[in-house]
């Protein structure tokens, strides 16, 4: 059976982490789930739900991303594929194995759980997401020649393959870097339709104006930055 363990950065996610910690696959090896400074219940609901919890105060996704694989790299054994979900229950993680499919039959490097229109509940990505979306996605295909249709944040990939990325965005731009990293490096991609819903409570980035606007400065930030190296 292969290692799989699962990242699920959040902060005041007290009303959905356990859901998605237990709406996970009884394969995956380890649920860990990185609070990055919540005033709720948060911590307290995934350690009931059976995830194991870490902290990083440090306010930003990045940052609770790097916190996760930092704490696997400590681990003894290394695992196969880690992936990525939020803690905000719009995933469905029961669809966790679709997404890691393409690497365990095909070998594929990597895997983006992309949130096609058809399967998206009315109202789960606000008009600023959809057209950032297709912004990012557009630049990318015309810059480098990208495939990608989303920046949807429930993606897996090889751990061996992730530690070659050597990550460093500690904010908004983690997951179009990790994609633009993936194109620089040759990786193998592909993109599995998932279904997506409104969210449980609100957005720490699209809900607000402001992390609307740094959000996009941030990714179209990484994409002209690689597109001049």
């Amino acid at each position: 059976m292969p290692d799989i363990k699962v990242i699920i950065p959040a902060i005041n996610e007290g009303d959905s982490i356990a859901k998605v910690v237990s709406g996970l696959p009884s394969s995956v090896s380890e649920i860990i789930v990185v609070d990055n400074g919540s005033t709720d219940n948060t911590m307290q609901n995934a350690k009931k739900a059976g995830a194991t919890v870490i902290s990083e105060n440090r306010r930003g996704y990045g940052f609770a991303c790097l916190k996760g694989l930092d704490y696997v790299a400590k681990q003894s054994k290394a695992p196969d594929i880690i992936v990525f979900i939020d803690g905000d229950y719009s995933d469905y993680p029961e669809e966790m194995d679709k997404v890691v499919a393409p690497i365990l039959e095909d070998g594929v490097d990597f895997v983006i759980g992309a949130r096609k229109k058809a399967l998206r509940e009315p109202g789960s990505m606000t008009p600023q997401q959809v057209f950032g979306n297709r912004l990012a996605t557009f630049l990318m295909k015309i810059l480098f020649g990208a495939r990608f249709t989303d920046l949807g944040p429930f993606r897996a990939i090889k751990y061996e393959k992730l530690k070659k990325l050597d990550m460093k965005d500690q904010t908004y731009g983690w997951t179009v870097e990790m994609q633009l990293k993936v194109l620089r490096n040759n990786m193998t991609y592909i993109e599995v339709p998932v279904r997506y819903k409104r969210r449980i409570g609100v957005s720490k980035v699209s809900g607000t104006v402001k992390g609307t606007i740094f959000a996009g400065v941030k990714i179209l930030g990484w994409i002209f930055k690689y597109s001049i190296k």
